[in-house]
């Protein structure tokens, strides 16, 4: 999402956008997480991602979402009706120059609160794409427990992207029930974002605990939390790229993640 720069901030540079990307799977990075609607005025996430890595190594899964529509300059203003999502698909198939998407979410609800809303049509328009070989695995974000259900009675789920993080854990139960089922959980904001930011008193004895940040503990606490997460943290940068790559290597203990469990409440 970084890597283009932010619609309403400064765009990156080209080359740095590029090195960053190379640099990521230089280090292990095993799947990427874009999207068509990541752009700035002047830079496409995949079309950085296509010149960093196309072709892409067999051991990349690059992820797409498709639902909100953006205008040029970068307002989101509507969600994708179901016969909208095969233009949508297709996109993302010219953008990063393949025959087939290894994974597409379907984004729900924009950056409004889950739940609500039935995604049964929509969630049937992309699995259709899935049995013409256009989406190889189909994954859902911003949903509720009970529209993850939907989507899995009419296909599989492989993978669900939701908000979650150290600060922000009301989506527990669903990143469990994605686990017991094999299903991938990918959190965004996992380093705060939104309205939430990484200001806590226990969070930070953790990170002097380990000499590390409060955002790699932030990211080491997903790992340890369950083996279903996947963690997707954007940078625009090398230096931030190397500091969250590091956190992987952060061995939480039992300690530690019992101070860190109520702090969605502490100070």
């Amino acid at each position: 999402m970084q890597l283009p720069g932010r619609w309403s901030g400064p765009v990156v540079e080209r080359a740095t956008a590029v090195a960053v990307a190379r640099r990521a799977v230089e280090l292990g990075v095993r799947h990427i997480d874009t999207a068509a609607f990541y752009f700035s005025a002047t830079e496409r996430a995949n079309d950085i991602l296509r010149e960093a890595l196309h072709p892409y190594p067999e051991h990349l899964t690059i992820a797409t979402k498709i639902g909100p529509l953006r205008t040029a300059t970068g307002e989101m203003y509507a969600e994708a009706r179901p016969e909208q999502l095969r233009g949508l698909v297709e996109e993302n198939l010219r953008q990063l120059g393949v025959d087939a998407l290894d994974l597409v979410h379907l984004r729900v609800g924009r950056l409004k609160a889950v739940g609500g809303v039935p995604i049964g049509e929509r969630f049937g328009a992309l699995a259709a794409l899935r049995e013409e070989g256009l989406v190889r695995e189909l994954g859902v974000s911003n949903v509720s427990a009970e529209q993850l259900a939907e989507a899995r009675a009419i296909a599989p789920v492989a993978a669900v992207q939701n908000r979650f993080g150290v600060l922000d854990q009301a989506d527990g139960a669903l990143v469990d029930e994605c686990a017991a089922a094999g299903i991938a959980y990918m959190p965004f904001f996992a380093l705060g974002g939104g309205h939430t930011g990484l200001e806590s008193e226990n969070l930070r004895t953790v990170a002097e605990r380990h000499g590390a940040t409060v955002h790699q503990i932030a990211l080491a606490w997903g790992l340890a939390r369950s083996p279903a997460i996947i963690q997707i943290p954007g940078t625009s940068s090398l230096a931030h790229l190397e500091e969250n790559m590091a956190s992987a290597r952060i061995a939480l203990g039992e300690d530690d993640m019992a101070l860190l469990e109520p702090v969605a409440s502490a100070g």
